[in-house]
């Protein structure tokens, strides 16, 4: 291949990059993403350095960086982010089951939520830690006591949107149904599931924030292993670094599960809309 003939197949490339791929709109859409981490960065840096604060109170990102690979070279912070994440996936699953069962059975009976509206609005202000006595007592102080706290916080906000989902239903779909005498079991099916999908999906989303929440509080009251026992060990210890290392940990766990939830909520709801602000 001559100079000429190479030229034009390079020129071929980048006119389908511009064009095809649109990659000014890529490079755009990655500068905006990127834009407040590394300016946050950027700030931490200018921070840290000079000596205007004190490491002990906020270590240098580079600190931050080191703590993490020692921590990731000896195993440490695989061991203490798995044991969270298993609770936080048994208490989540826990939750979710609750939740959707609870949420889907009050919604579609009058009966059932008038006889149980008055306990569950006496319980849902209850912040889940202030349930940590009774849950050591009951469960001891190891797995199930956590579980426990992470499923109560979950809990509620999946079971809340559910029930907010069912009755948005449209009334004219309802009213529909029933002129045609739609059976009971095709219409929660056909109308009530698809109808609350989004509020269960979002409820799932919140629910899993407060589940990686949960798990935290619930940890820094004892046991041996977790994120939350970290991050008590490394301040006893006055590692700042290490603390924040398990934070970002935990941001990260989250980001990702997040994600996919978000992932699922379009592949399940196609036929929705998203409005982004424009």
């Amino acid at each position: 291949m001559g100079l000429v003939e190479g030229r034009g197949v390079m020129e071929t490339v980048l006119r389908r990059s511009f064009k095809e791929y649109r990659l000014p709109t890529v490079l755009n859409t990655a500068g905006k993403k990127w834009f407040a981490p590394v300016l946050l960065l950027l700030m931490w840096h200018w921070i840290t350095t000079g000596g205007r604060v004190k490491p002990i109170l906020l270590p240098s990102p580079e600190s931050v960086l080191w703590a993490l690979v020692e921590t990731l070279n000896s195993g440490e912070l695989a061991h203490h982010l798995g044991a969270s994440l298993v609770r936080v996936l048994e208490g989540f699953a826990l939750a979710a089951f609750l939740g959707i069962g609870l949420g889907m059975a009050l919604g579609l009976s009058p009966l059932l939520s008038q006889m149980t509206e008055g306990i569950i609005q006496l319980l849902r202000p209850i912040p889940p830690i202030a349930w940590l006595p009774l849950a050591i007592l009951w469960f001891g102080i190891e797995e199930g006591s956590k579980v426990f706290i992470i499923t109560l916080g979950a809990f509620f906000p999946i079971f809340l949107n559910v029930l907010q989902g069912i009755r948005q239903t449209n009334e004219k779909v309802v009213e529909v149904a029933r002129v045609f005498k739609v059976p009971r079991s095709k219409f929660i099916r056909k109308v009530i599931v698809p109808g609350s999908m989004p509020f269960i999906v979002a409820g799932l989303r919140i629910g899993l924030g407060y589940a990686w929440m949960c798990v935290v509080a619930a940890e820094l009251s004892g046991g041996m292993s977790g994120i939350g026992y970290m991050l008590m060990d490394s301040r006893a210890l006055a590692q700042t670094d290490r603390v924040l290392v398990g934070m970002l940990a935990i941001g990260v766990v989250g980001k990702t599960m997040d994600y996919v939830l978000q992932r699922l909520e379009r592949k399940i709801i196609r036929w929705r809309s998203f409005y982004n602000g424009t």
